[in-house]
Order: C-alpha cells, then sequence, then structure tokens
C-alpha cells in the first residue's frame, strides 16, 4: 500500500507575495558577490583606508581617477554592499566607512599573520569557479565510472592545488595558492593566544601542507621550544623561506609524515574524501608516541551543525564550495569521529571553536 503523504496547504496571499521577494533575493543574491569582487578591483576597501577610514562616492571617484559620469552607479554599488554588511554606512549613504569585513580586503594591512583575503574574493568570484557551479545540474546528471570527479574538475579537467591547475592557467593558479594562504594562515594568531593549553607540554610539531611556514614560524615565536616541521609538495618547499626557524620537508601526506609529538592539519582534510582522509590520518599516527607520550593529531577545521544563523549558513556555503571545487567536503561531529576511530585513533575532544572552525585534538 502506497505511503500517504501529506497534503500542502495552500499559502495564503501574503505569503506568496513574502516568498517572491524571497525568491528574488535568492535569485539575484550572486550580485552582491559580483559587487565585493568589482569593489576589491577597483581597489576601493584600500582608498577609503587611505583616506583615514570613511570616505564619499566623490572621495572615491577622486581617489581612484574614475570618470564623473560613474558617480551615481558608485553609490548604488556602495550602497548594495553596505547593506549586505561589507561597509558601514553614514548620513543616509553619503559617506562609508570600514568595518571588520571590508578590513580584511584593505591591501598591505596585517593582523594575525597575512589578513588581506582579497585572493579569496577574487578566486571564489572567477568564472572557473562560477562556471563550475553552472554545470551542477549536468554534473548530478551523469553516472560517473569510478572516482566521482569534481563539477571542477569534471568541466575544467584540472584540479585545484594541482599541477594541472597550472596548466590550464597560471595566473589562476597563483592565484589559488594566496587564497589558500591567506586563508589558512588567518585565525593562528587567535588559536595561539586562546588554547594554551593545546601546545602545553609539546615538544615538537609537524604541520602537514604548511605551505610557506607562517603558522610554524607563528607557533614558533610563541613557544620557541617547539621545534616545527612543515611537510608539503616540492614546488611549495622549494619556495620556502629559508630562515632557519622552521624545517622543511617535501613530501606527500599520503606516504610518509615527519615523526613528531604532534602533528597539525589546518583547513587540509576538508579538501579530501573520507577515504582520502582516513589515510592522511592512518600516515599522522605513525608519526606520533602514544597518548601517554603526548602524541596527538591537531585538526582545524569546520564542524557542521555546531552553529547557528549566519554561521551555520557559512558553514553550508563552504561546504558547498567543497562540492563544486573539490572531492572533500565539510563535515558534523559524527563524520569526524566516524574518520578518527576508522584512522586508527581511539578519542577526540573539541578543545575550542575559533570563528567559524573548531579545533580539534585527536588521541591515538
Amino acid at each position: 500500500m502506497a505511503a500517504q503523504t501529506e497534503k500542502m496547504a495552500v499559502p495564503t496571499d501574503a505569503e506568496l507575495l513574502k516568498a517572491q521577494a524571497d525568491l528574488w533575493r535568492h535569485t539575484l543574491c550572486y550580485l552582491t558577490p559580483m559587487a565585493l569582487r568589482c569593489a576589491v578591483e577597483l581597489g576601493i576597501p584600500t582608498a577609503i583606508h587611505g583616506l583615514g577610514g570613511t570616505a564619499s562616492p566623490p572621495d572615491l571617484i577622486a581617489a581612484l581617477s574614475l570618470p564623473q559620469s560613474k558617480l551615481s552607479f558608485l553609490g548604488r554599488l556602495l550602497y548594495q554592499l553596505a547593506t549586505a554588511g561589507v561597509f558601514d554606512t553614514t548620513d543616509a549613504g553619503t559617506t562609508y566607512r570600514l568595518n571588520p569585513i571590508s578590513y580584511l580586503l584593505v591591501d598591505g594591512v596585517h593582523i594575525d599573520g597575512d589578513a588581506c583575503q582579497t585572493a579569496i574574493v577574487r578566486v571564489a568570484s572567477s568564472r572557473y569557479y562560477v562556471e563550475a557551479a553552472f554545470g551542477l545540474a549536468d554534473w548530478f546528471r551523469k553516472d560517473f565510472d569510478g572516482p566521482v570527479p569534481s563539477p571542477f574538475e569534471d568541466l575544467h579537467g584540472a584540479t585545484i592545488f594541482d599541477d594541472s591547475m597550472a596548466l590550464l592557467d597560471p595566473e589562476m593558479d597563483k592565484l589559488v595558492h594566496e587564497a589558500k594562504a591567506s586563508h589558512n594562515h588567518m585565525g593562528i594568531g587567535l588559536v595561539l593566544r586562546q588554547c594554551h593549553d593545546l601546545f602545553q607540554g609539546l615538544e615538537s610539531l609537524t604541520d602537514l601542507c604548511g605551505g610557506d611556514g607562517t603558522t610554524a614560524r607563528a607557533i614558533v615565536r610563541a613557544y620557541p621550544h617547539i621545534n616545527c616541521t612543515v611537510l608539503d609538495l616540492p614546488k611549495v618547499i622549494d619556495k620556502a623561506p629559508a630562515e632557519g626557524v622552521v624545517k622543511y620537508v617535501a613530501g606527500d601526506i599520503f606516504h610518509v609524515v615527519p615523526p613528531a609529538q604532534a602533528v597539525l592539519l589546518k583547513s587540509v582534510l576538508h579538501l579530501w574524501s573520507d577515504e582520502d582522509c582516513i589515510k592522511i590520518l592512518a600516515q599522522c599516527k605513525k608519526a606520533i608516541p602514544p597518548r601517554g607520550a603526548g602524541g596527538k593529531v591537531i585538526v582545524i577545521d569546520i564542524v557542521l551543525s555546531s552553529a547557528s544563523g549566519l554561521m551555520l549558513e557559512t558553514h553550508h556555503l563552504v561546504d558547498m564550495l567543497k562540492l563544486v571545487m573539490t572531492r572533500g567536503r565539510q563535515r558534523d561531529e559524527k563524520d569526524w569521529s566516524d574518520i578518527f576511530m576508522k584512522a586508527g585513533f581511539s578519542e577526540y575532544k573539541i578543545f575550542k571553536k575559533v570563528g567559524a572552525r573548531a579545533v580539534i585534538e585527536v588521541y591515538p
């Protein structure tokens, strides 16, 4: 006997009108990142910063050497971004000032590592990313043989952070790596200031996919007794600074992890499938001593369903980004627990939530 389905009540006139307005908002919200990209490419946040943190549209027309004929259009762009929370506005839109969001888009400003996030805006709104998202429906209809590629891989024939991306577009590959670096570096200072117990008693640490060593150097500055090693691909390590503070090792996280008391995986595992994460974590487990000797893996990543409101929406938007761009995903606490246990670990603890991400200690 077929299951009975609940009949949906006919919406009221008021509900339909509100639904239509909501549909407009959902359909047109792609224009906000396009407006944000325009502001970044024009250098508007940097110009406002140069003008003392507050500026009017005429001020910006002069500072950016834009045609006077674009004054009213610029005002509309700025007002939309202020409505979206990117800028603060005073005097009914006659002046705009930087807020924490737009401050992150000022060139040359460094807080907590490499704070400027303009590369992230430019990458996420690039034609490569947008075209991959446009192809989602076609991707869902395809039945792939073997491992399922991401929509990005399927459309462009390349994988981000891979040599194939450099062959597709060297400039885009460079920008993707810049975006990854700025994403990873942001927040490490806060972790170091608020998570003292995380590093208590550690004598050595390996930072997997640690890039140019910015995070490792920050750890050494805060805790000079910790010997830090960075593991990354040869093409990344070849460009690392030779300052002698951090040891750099070229290698592959799937094959060997330099031994240390702790291994750090900061914004790494969300790029990989569950199966690949288990392989990576298994290599980490081989590299650390038993728990009684201080052995642990430190994972810094999003935990889905651990937030509410706009932060929850942000978490799931990032998960959609991973769906479109990679074979990885964001995970809820059960998902994290499953891959930790399957990799041979005995226990884990969500140490602290820092912004959109959580700090997780995983014990052998």
